[in-house]
């Protein structure tokens, strides 16, 4: 990876760092995805989907990735009352 970008978000779920590399790029944040669940990688990072930002989109990531991150799932466990 050339300088100047920054991982902000991990995952063993490749679907859903799609979905987050999505959401950045709805946002007009532009994201590069590395699958590191290759067999070559397993020694190091076994199983990690990584996504990747430009320093300067950094904190707009990050803060985008937060407040999905926090979004209800549906889930009627996680609904408080």
């Amino acid at each position: 990876m050339e300088k100047g970008w920054v991982k902000i978000f991990s995952s063993d779920r490749p679907f859903e760092a799609e979905i987050v590399k999505g959401m950045l790029a709805d946002n007009g944040v532009t994201a590069v995805l590395i699958n590191r669940q290759s067999s070559s990688y397993n020694i190091t990072l076994p199983g990690q989907v990584e996504l990747y930002v430009h320093e300067k989109e950094e904190q707009t990531a990050k803060d985008l990735v937060h407040n999905h991150n926090n979004l209800p799932t549906g889930d009627p466990s996680e609904v408080s009352e």
